[in-house]
């Protein structure tokens, strides 16, 4: 069977990476790496100034005092080094990732670095807050997954997946989508008057744009969005190349 490494963002015990690959043992061989605690919005940082600490929780599972990213270069170069999984799922995110918010998201990171190692991934997120039923977003993962297996992804690409809450009126293939408004700044005081600052709170502005990620969800549909690493802008290519030769030339800046 294929072999499956999960991972997420919200910690080894957190409720949709249970339902994720228990979903995901009916198609592959499935190793849960993931972190000892919440990671949420790390985006694809590593851990370089400490050692990483990994334990095996249970067979096959693995709980690592790290980040999304760690936890997939540890079970890449470490826990599955012998055998390398087939394909890396990150999820079930609390939450979902769209439109800029996948810069943030330690859940899209597990992806990212997967497809870093020319791995195969897909990250899946579920929209809400408080409650959240996994049932619906481990099933379509579990097809998802089945279909990369069979037909595979182009270079450097891996599949973001977002599902509104229940019930869902069918999934939709669409691109990235786009805040209007950044995050609010929210300002609270110590006891001595200092002030001091949340990065957060809610915020409702996206571009409403037919085909992106952002609309699909918001009218009660799954989307699958392809993403890829190299953020290379091909288009501007060429009118960058044309601009003025002499611009940077040697002479005139100074290094």
């Amino acid at each position: 069977m294929k072999r499956i490494l999960v991972t997420n963002d919200d910690g080894i015990d957190s409720e949709g990476i249970k339902a994720l690959a228990e979903s995901l043992q009916t198609i592959g061989n499935v190793v849960v790496v993931a972190p000892s605690s919440d990671m949420t919005a790390v985006s694809h940082s590593i851990t370089l100034n400490r050692p990483l600490k990994i334990d095996e929780v249970a067979p096959n599972r693995y709980s690592v005092e790290g980040t999304p990213t760690d936890c997939v270069v540890l079970a890449i170069n470490l826990v599955m080094k012998d055998s390398p999984p087939d394909l890396v799922v990150s999820g079930i995110n609390k939450g979902a990732n769209l439109g800029d918010d996948v810069h943030y998201s330690g859940t899209v990171a597990g992806a990212v670095e997967a497809t870093m190692y020319k791995i195969p991934a897909i990250a899946v997120s579920l929209a809400g807050r408080n409650s959240y039923d996994f049932t619906e977003a481990a099933k379509l993962a579990r097809l998802v997954a089945e279909k990369v297996l069979s037909e595979g992804l182009p270079k450097g690409t891996f599949l973001n997946v977002n599902l509104p809450r229940s019930p869902i009126k069918g999934v939709v293939v669409t691109r990235q989508g786009t805040k209007i408004a950044r995050t609010n700044l929210i300002e609270t005081k110590d006891p001595r008057k200092r002030s001091y600052y949340w990065i957060g709170g809610d915020y409702t502005h996206w571009e409403q744009e037919k085909g992106t990620d952002i609309d699909a969800v918001r009218r009660g549909y799954a989307s699958i969005t392809p993403l890829k690493n190299d953020m290379t802008n091909n288009s501007h290519l060429s009118a960058l190349q044309s601009w003025d030769s002499n611009w940077l030339a040697a002479d005139s800046v100074d290094f």
